[in-house]
């Protein structure tokens, strides 16, 4: 695992070190320290982004309407940035829509009843869910029905497709000069993924076109503010595969590894659900700013995000500049990465680092926004990820809905001690095997 490698460099050589990997020189930042250096104190100069080569497919415009790949914070990225953090991420446009998660929310909670006894697939029902809570603020639709939670969807392929090829060590990134030649085929295959996903969006937009033009158009949704900003078709085909990639894959990898932590820590599942119980009294239905509000709650999605970054390197970083970050020079060019699964496992700064412990967040301010160094999931500084406050909301309310309408056990028999925790690296960090569960409805 490269973070994990990266990690045992950084204890045996210090906390920033440089390789070379063919023609490329990649820096890796591996403490509070130097993530400090690289997010604020040079965040200009290292805001700049490395772009792997299979990303750069044909028939993406990642240079016009990219918010994570794309090689620059100029004006155009300044303004797409600023749109989708006051239209889409802004505090009151989320607050509208706790309506719109809640009932999806209950309907995996409708579905899990129906399926009480049986093998249920938790990473691929909390998939359909989540992607369902963004395509209906970014087109009011679902995209996926819960029934096909096993089958191999269109939209679930494409997704997990993008995710994996964005993440694939690929030659020509080493070397770009064999870059055209695309050796290994990822840029091939990248390309016939946005083409896919094109057919997807491209009747939706043009549905709405034409309902605008009949003025018959009544949705309030991400597209319609994009259609009234002038994006064309292309931008926004590139804008949605990049919301629904990132959205839905980070959220759903948070979900499951926190669910996995829990089923394996009785006693904290316990507390989880007393609090839920006495927060929610009789209730049957689970409201958003309830949770919000649940102090333990919070303090396990704080805990799994810590024990379980979604992207453990994070997105990698490119100096636009020569500088200077503690006494040695970043090369203009350098590509940089900051451990953040090595920082949240330092046992300098967590006790127990190793262990799912949530109450070591009950009595701490520490908070994922940006603010805590030795707390990154989401990154820092003017590359930050602006879909966190989306997923702050998300990641508790669908694990309490898990953890207070019912019981679990795991499928056959198996004993606790039998779940498979083993990691499988990408630009996510998910489970290598499906958290498989059977469901029990609590009374």
């Amino acid at each position: 695992m490269p973070h994990i490698t990266l990690t045992n460099f950084a204890k045996t050589y210090g906390p920033l070190i440089s390789l070379r990997l063919g023609t490329q020189c990649l820096v890796v930042g591996s403490s509070p320290s130097v993530a400090i250096e690289i997010f604020k104190t040079h965040d200009r100069i290292l805001s700049g982004r490395h772009v792997p080569n299979a990303v750069r497919s044909k028939g993406s415009d990642l240079e016009k309407t990219s918010l994570g790949w794309k090689s620059e914070c100029d004006s155009g990225w300044r303004y797409l940035r600023t749109l989708c953090r006051t239209d889409l991420f802004a505090g009151k446009v989320l607050e509208s829509q706790a309506c719109l998660r809640e009932k999806k929310v209950m309907e995996l909670v409708e579905f899990l009843r129906s399926k009480e006894g049986q093998v249920v697939n938790i990473g691929e029902l909390v998939f359909a869910t989540v992607l369902n809570m963004l395509s209906n603020v970014l087109i009011s639709k679902d995209m996926i029905h819960l029934e096909e939670e096993t089958e191999d969807s269109e939209i679930k392929s494409l997704v997990r497709g993008i995710v994996e090829v964005g993440s694939a060590p690929n030659i020509s990134d080493f070397y770009p000069i064999l870059g055209k030649l695309d050796l290994q085929g990822l840029r091939k295959k990248s390309t016939d993924l946005v083409t896919k996903f094109c057919s997807i969006w491209e009747p939706i937009i043009e549905e709405r076109r034409n309902s605008r033009e009949n003025d018959s158009s009544s949705q309030q949704d991400f597209l319609e503010t994009l259609l009234d900003n002038g994006f064309t078709n292309d931008h926004i085909n590139q804008l949605f595969m990049e919301l629904l990639s990132a959205g839905s894959d980070t959220s759903t990898t948070a979900i499951e590894w926190a669910m996995a932590e829990l089923i394996k820590n009785v006693e904290t599942m316990k507390k989880v659900q007393e609090e839920l119980e006495i927060e929610l009294s009789e209730s049957d239905y689970l409201k958003e700013s309830q949770v919000l509000q649940m102090s333990y709650v919070q303090a396990c999605v704080k805990e799994a995000f810590r024990l379980h970054p979604p992207a453990p390197l994070l997105l990698p970083h490119r100096a636009i500049e020569t500088c200077q970050v503690m006494s040695y020079t970043i090369p203009k060019g350098a590509q940089i990465l900051v451990n953040v699964w090595a920082i949240t496992r330092d046992p300098f700064i967590w006790e127990e680092p190793d262990m799912f412990r949530p109450q070591r967040f009950l009595s701490s301010d520490m908070d994922f926004k940006g603010n805590d160094f030795e707390f990154l999931p989401f990154s820092a500084g003017r590359r930050m990820c602006p879909g966190m406050p989306m997923a702050a909301i998300q990641v508790p309310l669908v694990l309490a809905s898990l953890v207070h309408f019912f019981d679990w056990e795991l499928p056959h028999g198996k004993c606790l001690i039998e779940l498979d925790m083993t990691e499988k690296f990408g630009i996510t960090l998910q489970k290598k095997e499906p958290l498989l569960l059977i469901p029990k409805a609590r009374k």
